[in-house]
């Protein structure tokens, strides 16, 4: 997983080598966070260093984000893709109040929403699990262990329909 990132930095894409990226043509805004229960950090630093590698522009709102907070914050950044990262196994409870809140508002109604991680305690691939996030309001879920192709792969597709 962060082989993929570490190997393409060694190859000479990270300080002093020229910027071709998308994030100099402008990339995808996006808000990071996780949810309000979860105090992890290193997946959030770890998602912004990859997202931002792949061309995109972050803002890394970081642990224990409120709702309310992440509301403010994606008012006030207006991103065109929203990433809940989530590590404690609470992300399938925790993620229908955060997207909930979000899809309350009449301006982030439309933004996409994604959200990825240990999504419970008892393991993944939980159909009933993913299902009701989508429910929710979550534009697409990634579960842990899937590894980044089908994220990087929405955000491809993501970016194209943006323009970015």
């Amino acid at each position: 997983m962060s082989s993929d990132l570490l190997s393409h930095r060694r190859a000479g894409s990270g300080v002093g080598a020229p910027d071709t990226s998308a994030a100099h043509r402008g990339g995808l805004r996006i808000v990071l966070t996780s949810t309000a229960s979860d105090a992890h950090t290193w997946n959030l630093v770890f998602l912004q260093l990859l997202l931002e590698e792949l061309g995109h522009r972050v803002v890394n709102l970081g642990p224990c984000v409120p709702e309310e907070l992440l509301i403010a914050k994606c008012t006030e950044h207006r991103p065109d893709l929203i990433v809940v990262s989530t590590v404690n196994g609470h992300g399938h409870l925790d993620g229908v109040r955060l997207i909930s809140a979000v899809r309350s508002d009449p301006g982030l109604g439309a933004v996409p929403a994604v959200i990825g991680g240990k999504l419970g305690v008892l393991g993944t691939g939980d159909p009933a699990r993913t299902s009701a996030l989508l429910a929710a309001g979550f534009s697409a879920v990634f579960e842990d262990g899937e590894g980044l192709g089908p994220l990087r792969s929405y955000l491809d597709a993501l970016s194209v329909g943006a323009g970015a």
